[in-house]
C-alpha cells in the first residue's frame, strides 16, 4: 500500500477514557482539515507499512465480522459508536487496558474500500502554561494526561479492514486479563484469529536455529555465520523460505535437519514465506559480528563477509585463531 494513494473517505472519533469512566459518543463526522487528513494517513500507512502487523481472519461468530459485512458508509456515525461501545465494554472490565480515542476511518487504496479502527491510547506530556495575577505573569508548566500519539509515534492497538475480502491488518499489545496476558484486541474485541507477524517469523527461525547451534555446535561460530548470511542473501532475493535455508545448512544431517524442521513446523513455517518491508527487520542480518575470549568485538558488513578475499579467518596449528582483513585503505576511529 502506497501512502499518497491512501484516500480517506471520513472519520469519526469516540472518547473511551476509562479513568474517568467517560464513554462519550460523537454524533457528527470530523472535519478533516490538511493537518489531520495527514496525521490519520500517516498512521494507516504505518500499519499496512509495519513488520509487526499480522493478518488476521475474522471468526465465524464474530460480532464485528456481522457489523462488516453490512458495513455501509452512510451509518459510519451509528457503526463506528457500535465498536466504540463494545470496544470501551472491555476497557470498563480490564484497567490495565489504556484509555484511549478511537477512530473510526474508512478510505480507499487502489480501488478497494477499507475501515481502520484506530485505538490511540493516551500519553501523557507537558506544556507551558501562562498564569495571570493582579501582580503579573507566571509562566508554569502543566500536564496533559490525555493528549494522543504523535505523527511519528507507532499505534499499539489498531485494525485495517479490508470491506472486500474482510481481511484484517492487525497491531496489537497483551494486556492483563483477570491476571493472565492477553491479546484481547482480536481475541475479545475484533474476535479474530491472528497469525504471525513478519518480524515475529523471523524471530522463531532465529530461536530455532540458536537452539541446533547450542545443542550440536557449541563452539563452531560459523554455523551463525552461515545462518546470518543465508537469510541476508534470501532477502535479497526477495524472499526467505525457511526450509530452504535449512537444505543449505544441513545438506548431509538429516537428523539435525529433521529436528530444525519439526520446531518449525510446531508454528506452521516450514514453507511459509517471510517478506520484512522494513530495514529495521533485517539489520541484524547485514553484520557479522564477531567477540573474542579478550573481548575484541569485529563487526563486518555482510557484503564484505560474503567476499572471502576481504576477510579471512585461519586457524593455527596451536589452537588459536587468526582474522586478517584485506585491502583496507583507510583507518576511522570514534
Amino acid at each position: 500500500m502506497e501512502r499518497d494513494k491512501i484516500i480517506i473517505r471520513n472519520a469519526i472519533m469516540h472518547i473511551l477514557n476509562t479513568n474517568n469512566n467517560h464513554l462519550e459518543f460523537s454524533d457528527s463526522l470530523l472535519d478533516l482539515s490538511i493537518d489531520k487528513y495527514d496525521f490519520i494517513r500517516n498512521h494507516i500507512y504505518k500499519i499496512m507499512d509495519s513488520d509487526d502487523s499480522t493478518e488476521c481472519t475474522f471468526n465465524e461468530d464474530s460480532e464485528i465480522r456481522q457489523l462488516m459485512e453490512a458495513f455501509e458508509e452512510s451509518n459510519l456515525i451509528m457503526d463506528s459508536q457500535m465498536l466504540a461501545y463494545k470496544l470501551y465494554e472491555i476497557m470498563a472490565m480490564n484497567f490495565s487496558i489504556p484509555p484511549a480515542d478511537l477512530f473510526v476511518v474508512p478510505f480507499q487504496e487502489a480501488g478497494t474500500k477499507y475501515l481502520a479502527i484506530l485505538k490511540m491510547n493516551y500519553k501523557e506530556s507537558y506544556v507551558h502554561k501562562v498564569e495571570k495575577y493582579n501582580s503579573g505573569i507566571s509562566n508554569t508548566i502543566a500536564k496533559q494526561k490525555v493528549t494522543l500519539p504523535s505523527l511519528s509515534a507507532k499505534l499499539t492497538e489498531a485494525a485495517v479492514i479490508n470491506l472486500r475480502s474482510l481481511k484484517i491488518n492487525l497491531i496489537e499489545k497483551k494486556y492483563d486479563i483477570n491476571g493472565v496476558k492477553e491479546n484481547y484486541f482480536s481475541s475479545r474485541f475484533l474476535q479474530c484469529t491472528p497469525q504471525l507477524s513478519t518480524k515475529a517469523k523471523l524471530n522463531l527461525v532465529s530461536r530455532a536455529m540458536d537452539k541446533i547451534k547450542r545443542k550440536y555446535y557449541p563452539e563452531d561460530y560459523n554455523k551463525i555465520m552461515e545462518y546470518k548470511s543465508l537469510v541476508y542473501q534470501s532477502n535479497l532475493d526477495g524472499e526467505i523460505i525457511p526450509e530452504d535455508i535449512v537444505d543449505d545448512m544441513f545438506p548431509e544431517e538429516s537428523e539435525i535437519k529433521q529436528e530444525f524442521i519439526e520446531d518449525l513446523d510446531k508454528n506452521n513455517l516450514t514453507r511459509d514465506s517471510i517478506t520484512p518491508k522494513k530495514p529495521a527487520t533485517i539489520k541484524k542480518f547485514e553484520q557479522q559480528q564477531l567477540t573474542t575470549d579478550n573481548g575484541i568485538t569485529i563487526s563486518i558488513p555482510m557484503e564484505q563477509y560474503l567476499n572471502n578475499k576481504n576477510v579471512i579467518i585461519k586457524h593455527a596449528p596451536d589452537g588459536t585463531m587468526e582474522i586478517t582483513i584485506n585491502d583496507i585503505k583507510s583507518i576511522t576511529a570514534r
